[in-house]
């Protein structure tokens, strides 16, 4: 798990440029809230840029006929106290956390606890493993939050496979932000 230090550079992966994020316009309901979302990897980014053209043609938000995706490239640099919570693991407090954060009245008290945390990063739930935590919410594994329930979970996911992600949730943490370049990637 990549730690978020100065002068690192941070990927997101969207249908269009993003230079100046807007907390407002993110959606709720992701692995660790609302918030705008970023990477270590070129790679997460890249797929996530693919994934959100793809969504956006179909919600018409933009062009049926785009036929790109893009990478916004933005430098960290920590010039104020941030509170940060970072999950260095796909254990059983990540889990809570993401499950608590997808789905309203799930690990309300985790939720809650997280509720001022400026930055939140951990592994990050894509696409690949939305299966096995969507199994997982439907109880099919056990009680939801039972240990045996989460184990299984958990080993499903191939936690040690994982990209990071990072969750900018303040105007603060995004004032950290600057923006470097953008790339288009082709479908």
């Amino acid at each position: 798990m990549q730690k978020l230090m100065d002068d690192v550079i941070l990927y997101h992966g969207s249908y269009c440029e993003v230079q100046n994020p807007d907390l407002k316009q993110c959606a709720k309901y992701k692995d660790f809230g609302r918030g705008f979302y970023l990477t270590t990897s070129h790679k997460q980014a890249e797929n996530f840029a693919k994934i959100s053209t793809g969504k956006a043609i179909s919600n018409k938000i933009t062009s049926p006929d785009q036929t790109y995706g893009v990478v916004s490239v933005f430098r960290f640099q920590h010039s104020r106290e941030l509170q940060v919570k970072c999950y260095p693991f796909a254990d059983k407090d990540w889990l809570h956390c993401v499950v608590g954060h997808r789905k309203q009245d799930m690990f309300a008290d985790v939720v809650q606890e997280l509720e001022n945390f400026d930055i939140i990063s951990g592994k990050i739930a894509n696409d690949r493993t939305n299966a096995t935590i969507t199994t997982y919410m439907a109880g099919v594994f056990g009680k939801i939050g039972e240990e045996s329930a989460d184990r299984i979970c958990i080993s499903l996911l191939l936690p040690e496979r994982l990209q990071d992600q990072f969750c900018f949730r303040a105007n603060e943490a995004i004032a950290c932000l600057t923006f470097v370049e953008s790339e288009q990637i082709w479908l």
